[in-house]
């Protein structure tokens, strides 16, 4: 595996955070050089973690109102949070050249009032709402952002890496935790992985591959 002065980020996002994990190589194999759980939402705001849940009872306009100040604020934490940690980085010697946001089915949103009026659809938007928000605060602190959806990333690393190179990631990757100490979830794994396949991949494939996260859904 060749070395690199280089990192990339991955996310593994879940409702109101994200499990990020930084990774390097050293030329032997991977190095973790940040692990956080990046808190998006706090208590000032009703019903942040979960905003369309909460909107559900709530007139259209009252509810694009409560979604657009949840997403004003989450945007503001996740802003914050990726420049702090790409800064202790940069300080480090380690620059922070792209991340990787682990994403879900990908399917795009209706509008508002019909996400409002099907409660599968509440869960889905949620689940891109912070998707989307911390894509836009890579973007916000310029890592660009590429995106994998979780079911299809150890294909999508064959694809992008090669056969060879990501059997040798998913055999590693595990181990990573040993040397960092817990935890080291399913979160971290895929997070790191999906990391490593930005650090050592082809960029045509890996823009060939990479899936936007759905636009907020508020109107």
């Amino acid at each position: 595996m060749p070395s690199t002065d280089k990192a990339a980020i991955g996310i593994s996002v879940h409702s109101g955070w994200g499990a990020l994990v930084g990774v390097t190589s050293d030329g032997d194999g991977l190095r973790v050089v940040h692990r956080a759980r990046v808190e998006i939402v706090g208590d000032e705001i009703p019903g942040w973690k979960q905003p369309y849940h909460h909107a559900e009872s709530m007139g259209l306009p009252e509810a694009q109102r409560h979604i657009a100040n949840c997403a004003a604020a989450s945007s503001r934490l996740a802003v914050k949070a990726l420049a702090k940690i790409v800064e202790r980085l940069r300080a480090s010697k380690v620059p922070v050249v792209a991340s990787a946001i682990l994403l879900g089915s990908g399917r795009p949103l209706p509008d508002l009032a019909f996400i409002l009026n099907a409660h599968p659809l509440i869960h889905t938007a949620e689940g891109e709402f912070f998707r989307r928000i911390f894509w836009d605060a890579c973007c916000e602190v310029e890592i660009p952002p590429a995106g994998f959806r979780t079911r299809e990333l150890s294909g999508q690393a064959a694809t992008i890496v090669g056969k060879a190179a990501s059997a040798k990631l998913e055999r590693d990757i595990p181990t990573l935790g040993k040397s960092i100490g817990p935890p080291w979830t399913a979160d971290h794994k895929n997070a790191a992985l999906a990391a490593s396949i930005l650090l050592f991949g082809d960029e045509k494939k890996i823009r060939d591959c990479s899936v936007e996260p759905a636009k907020l859904a508020i109107t």
